[in-house]
């Protein structure tokens, strides 16, 4: 039997009990619940069960108020047969890649779990809206949480989409945790510059288990703007209301996560969303202009870059640290309109003397970086440091990673970093 995340107390309660996770129990405790035992985590406590209920959410119910525990059924293990579904040659091709995430999974409602639901067969069962729209193919490139993620993955990511340039693939679909999704859509921006098809970064900030799931939508949403649009590009298509009215389409290099778990959690900063989604509608935003620019991979990242968020009490000798180790180039999130106290000026001399880059962008996250206006700003000018505009703070950590990796020299990637290359700059 698996017993998958219960320790102690509650171990024994269901051993006594003889039932397992996935079995449906009918538990009797103030009230009586019907629903499916899930698993655990493995820093879980040891005083409650989990039930996950016919309306698809979860309760946890504390052992010692349960009164009695019935075990109504096993959990059904034959594999479920499920049709390919039809393809239409009238219709466009998508290749849908899966790095990991909630937005292309499943609820097995027989055991409780969450499971990959990446095969056509089981992308049409699941959300068979998408049938209707184009030919999905599917691909799983790794499966990881978003946090796990490192460059090497920006890497492999943006790889897989450049052997696609030239496919007969109208556009492509990243399935991501929703995480880190800003820092890999502004990765793929630059490293693709130019790339001949449209891009979407799709995530879920609920789980497919969950009814206020976010994911089918978002999914049928990204295939719509894939095959209605003719724009090429790396867009993020999330929710843009906590209904289910409106979807967003957000560049890449403009976008961040602005809340923990609303569903409408990603934000165009400085802007509007390039495009919105809207019953029938695709609704271009006006002042979006993406120039064409000639298709240039350079998919390399050197992540000896730091992101240093100045706050006051700010210790230098953190700074002296990043100097010593080995790093080439420093973003500040500094106060403002780009400000970091005078403590860190002989720091930054530091920095400078050993040619590293010191970028400044502002801990407001939005507006525009201006030195000039002060004199702490004129003093961080006259040290060399490079203002950002209103680059996001996390875009221009990845633009850094990408420059250094790309540039023969400091003079080179202080051309670049000053340059708007994927929009990262509101001009």
């Amino acid at each position: 039997m698996s017993y998958t995340g219960y320790k102690g107390k509650s171990l024994d309660f269901l051993k006594k009990n003889k039932v397992d996770v996935g079995n449906q129990v009918r538990v009797h405790s103030d009230l009586t619940y019907l629903g499916i035992l899930m698993p655990r985590y493995e820093y879980s406590d040891d005083s409650h069960i989990v039930l996950k209920l016919k309306n698809g959410y979860n309760v946890g119910l504390e052992i010692d108020k349960i009164k009695k525990i019935e075990l109504e059924s096993l959990p059904v293990t034959k594999k479920e047969n499920m049709p390919k579904p039809k393809t239409d040659s009238a219709l466009p091709k998508i290749l849908l890649i899966s790095t990991g995430g909630t937005i292309a999974s499943k609820i097995d409602y027989r055991t409780g779990a969450v499971t990959p639901a990446l095969t056509a067969s089981e992308l049409n069962a699941t959300v068979p809206e998408l049938s209707r729209i184009a030919n999905i193919d599917t691909e799983v490139l790794f499966s990881e949480y978003s946090e796990n993620l490192l460059p090497e993955h920006w890497i492999k990511i943006a790889e897989k989409l450049n052997s696609c340039a030239r496919s007969e693939y109208r556009g492509i679909i990243v399935a991501h945790g929703t995480d880190t999704m800003q820092y890999t859509a502004a990765a793929l921006a630059f490293s693709l510059s130019g790339f001949p098809k449209p891009v979407a970064l799709v995530g879920s900030q609920r789980s497919s288990d969950r009814p206020s799931s976010d994911a089918a939508l978002n999914l049928i949403a990204a295939v719509r703007f894939l095959v209605e649009t003719d724009v090429t590009g790396v867009f993020v298509v999330m929710h843009n209301t906590s209904s289910d009215d409106e979807i967003a389409c957000h560049w890449a290099t403009r976008v961040r996560k602005n809340h923990t778990s609303k569903r409408n959690a990603f934000q165009t900063i400085g802007g509007s969303p390039a495009f919105i989604i809207q019953d029938n509608r695709i609704e271009k935003n006006k002042l979006f202009n993406l120039p064409k620019v000639e298709y240039s991979p350079k998919i390399k990242f050197d992540n000896r870059v730091a992101l240093v968020k100045y706050y006051p009490g700010f210790e230098p000798k953190i700074m002296g640290y990043t100097i010593s180790s080995g790093y080439k180039a420093i973003i500040f999130e500094g106060t403002g309109l780009g400000h970091v106290g005078k403590i860190m000026y002989d720091a930054i001399e530091k920095a400078k003397k050993k040619g590293m880059f010191v970028g400044m962008t502002s801990q407001c996250i939005d507006g525009m970086v201006s030195m000039t206006v002060y004199d702490s700003g004129r003093d961080l000018l006259n040290l060399g440091v490079i203002p950002l505009g209103n680059m996001i703070p996390e875009t221009a950590l990845v633009k850094a990673m990408w420059a250094l990796a790309n540039s023969k020299d400091s003079a080179e990637m202080n051309k670049i970093m000053k340059e708007n290359i994927a929009l990262e700059f509101s001009d």
